[in-house]
């Protein structure tokens, strides 16, 4: 019997990376998650991310993806919310 959950490790940055205190999480997801529903699980947490809902970017495995992208047991997920300053 397969395994009903996705486990990921979440790289955090700017914005997000703020909120959580720390540069990444490990989460368990159900089997067939995508990557937005790391984001919305992030947003259900600290709803002061909500503002970063439609401008972050995702990507797994160092490539970037859609949200829809489902995610695979070991995958290494980034979330980029749009960077200011330089």
């Amino acid at each position: 019997m397969s395994d009903p959950t996705v486990t990921v490790t979440v790289k955090l940055f700017a914005a997000y990376q703020e909120a959580y205190g720390v540069p990444e999480l490990v989460l368990d997801l159900p089997r067939g998650s995508a990557v937005s529903d790391v984001r919305d699980r992030l947003l259900a947490d600290h709803p002061e991310l909500e503002q970063w809902r439609d401008v972050t970017r995702f990507g797994i495995n160092l490539q970037f993806v859609e949200p829809d992208a489902v995610l695979q047991s070991g995958d290494e997920v980034v979330l980029i919310p749009p960077v200011s300053g330089g």
